[in-house]
């Protein structure tokens, strides 16, 4: 399952499905069935910006993952999985999946989050990317003609930073210069994008979740993976420590920050953690 503002096809690329999915790789595409859905507001799925903006319903990540359920149950006839698996959004969906069909999978891969209510910093940023949209007057209540490009720039800003890796970005941009052409590019491309409603409904969603009081319904195997350079779940919090000893059969690795690590987006570089994928799916061969 795939991150805000992404969709199943944002999975579809070298750093992930190019380490995983092909012939003798961990998720052999010749041996699994491979669902990589969009959730709702995001990808082909309906979405503001398909026709009602914000006469849109607002949805939660509970009508996110109820939907989910019912395109793997009812819409492709599937009664078990072998692995339940999210990043970042899909992450915290995975966890959720967990509590809410206890019985339905083998084993469960949470990357990029944590499982508690969104709060401190990583509630701010959000609260700060919707405002950013709702206090443009181009917004007009979510009614625009065109883009409020002003709360979409701030908004694509905060994204940014959200999800900057500092080593690799220091790698990657040396100098100033650097530094510049990439934020001016990455605007341009952003700016070119993103739908301010489309946006706003995505972190919104958030709004629900907190699976932190069901942690013990989890009964499948589970591995977390969060990387120490990760500015939305920082490991300085010990939150992924604390929470994962009330599961039964739950392990979290944080990956310590490095040259390979890649900020909150270590989710989708399956190179950097694709060894403890592989300990998951040998450790929950046998499982019911």
């Amino acid at each position: 399952m795939h991150g805000t503002g992404g969709s199943g096809r944002s999975l579809i690329n070298e750093r992930f499905s190019g380490v995983l999915f092909g012939k003798g790789q961990l998720l052999d595409a010749d041996k699994y069935f491979i669902i990589l859905p969009d959730g709702i507001g995001h990808g082909k799925s309906s979405k503001p910006s398909d026709a009602l903006r914000a006469h849109f319903p607002q949805y939660s990540y509970q009508d996110m993952v109820a939907a989910q359920y019912a395109l793997v149950t009812k819409g492709l006839e599937v009664n078990h999985l072998r692995l339940v698996m999210g990043t970042s959004m899909g992450c915290m969906h995975t966890f959720m999946w967990a509590e809410a069909y206890p019985d339905f999978m083998d084993a469960l891969m949470p990357l990029a989050c944590l499982p508690v209510q969104i709060a401190g910093r990583n509630r701010a940023w959000r609260d700060l990317v919707i405002e950013a949209i709702r206090n443009d007057p181009q917004w007009n209540k979510g009614d625009y003609t065109t883009q409020p490009i002003s709360g979409l720039r701030t908004a694509a800003s905060l994204l940014l930073i959200a999800g900057s890796a500092p080593i690799q970005m220091q790698i990657s941009l040396p100098t100033r210069d650097a530094a510049d052409e990439f934020v001016q590019k990455y605007m341009q491309r952003q700016l070119e994008d993103l739908d301010a409603n489309d946006l706003l409904y995505q972190v919104n969603a958030s709004r629900d979740y907190d699976p932190s009081a069901g942690l013990e319904k989890i009964k499948a195997p589970l591995l977390q993976i969060n990387s120490g350079d990760d500015f939305i779940n920082p490991p300085e919090l010990g939150i992924a420590e604390r929470e994962i000893k009330r599961i039964k059969g739950g392990r979290f690795v944080l990956l310590p920050a490095s040259e390979q690590t890649h900020g909150h987006g270590t989710h989708t570089w399956a190179a950097v953690w694709q060894q403890y994928l592989a300990q998951l799916l040998e450790a929950s061969k046998s499982a019911p």
